[in-house]
């Protein structure tokens, strides 16, 4: 029987499903919040309730925390420590440790040649407020969220300063201003295991919000994207070495743009749009990873 732990929150629907589609496969459910670990380094250890981690097949990474915060890259850093020393861990590390900062998933984005949004970065209110007149209307993203948490989108001349200051005075003295897209009602998550293209859903936006999340309203819906979008999604996940993912992006009138690669990928819009189990599907691809060594 191989013993395949979870790192997830209790309670939360893909962490659970995710623990009961590995006890599925091997008879072993344990879930592992890492509120609860602890890494002592003298005597090369990671332990969780009394376990040594290291005595596992394995590790899958579904969440770290309640939501994205710096404090994550602490906690990526121990399973760092456990998959340097020979356990096998699904996706590395390193390669979340990539996608956790906006700023470091946007920058490997770039880099790759991968179309985006137009995207400055500044820490100076004046250049802010150039680039926002410039853009027209521009997103101002916090560098650790998701769902468009603490986003906020403001437009030229509608008090420019006051909002770009407010955002940079909230904890974001590094700004990441993005030209605000006309979403065409909706955008995508394109999902990806093992490299292997799943499906796409789309999240359609409600009619009084600006973008697409589920909590501000969105509903995911089933989507046969075009093979140039596939492909696009396909460039962009690879960059980063995941097991799974779900790349976002925004069909556009001149072509699909790239708005982020998922560290963790979505459960919840394949299962909503698709009715694919992706917590099964994830389980038995681990599976054959270590069977296959």
């Amino acid at each position: 029987m191989k013993k395949i732990g979870v790192i997830g929150l209790r309670n939360s629907w893909s962490s659970e499903k995710l623990a009961d589609a590995v006890k599925q496969e091997t008879g072993f459910r344990m879930l592992i919040d890492m509120d609860a670990v602890s890494c002592d380094l003298s005597e090369g250890k990671v332990t969780y309730a009394g376990l040594d981690l290291s005595t596992l097949d394995g590790i899958i990474i579904k969440k770290i925390g309640p939501e994205y915060t710096p404090n994550l890259l602490d906690r990526l850093e121990i399973l760092r420590y456990l998959s340097d020393r020979g356990l096998k861990t699904y996706s590395n590390p390193l390669s979340i440790i990539r996608l956790l900062d906006r700023l470091s998933c946007t920058v490997s984005l770039g880099l790759g040649g991968i179309p985006m949004p137009p995207t400055v970065i500044t820490g100076e209110t004046d250049k802010a407020e150039e680039v926002v007149d410039r853009f027209g209307a521009a997103v101002l993203k916090p560098l650790y969220s998701t769902k468009a948490r603490g986003m906020i989108v403001i437009r030229k001349g509608e008090a420019t300063r006051e909002g770009i200051e407010k955002f940079k005075n909230a904890g974001n003295p590094m700004m990441y201003i993005q030209k605000l897209v006309d979403i065409p009602g909706k955008d995508l998550g394109i999902a990806f295991l093992g490299g292997e293209y799943i499906a796409t859903y789309s999240r359609s936006k409600h009619k009084d919000s600006w973008n697409t999340t589920t909590d501000n309203g969105g509903k995911y819906l089933p989507y046969d994207p075009p093979q140039e979008t596939i492909d696009l999604a396909y460039k962009a996940q690879a960059l980063f070495d995941l097991d799974f993912t779900c790349v976002d992006i925004v069909e556009t009138r001149d072509g699909p743009l790239v708005f982020e690669v998922s560290a963790f990928g979505g459960f919840r819009g394949l299962m909503s749009a698709n009715g694919i189990d992706a917590a099964s599907l994830y389980a038995k691809y681990v599976m054959g990873k270590l069977k296959n060594g």
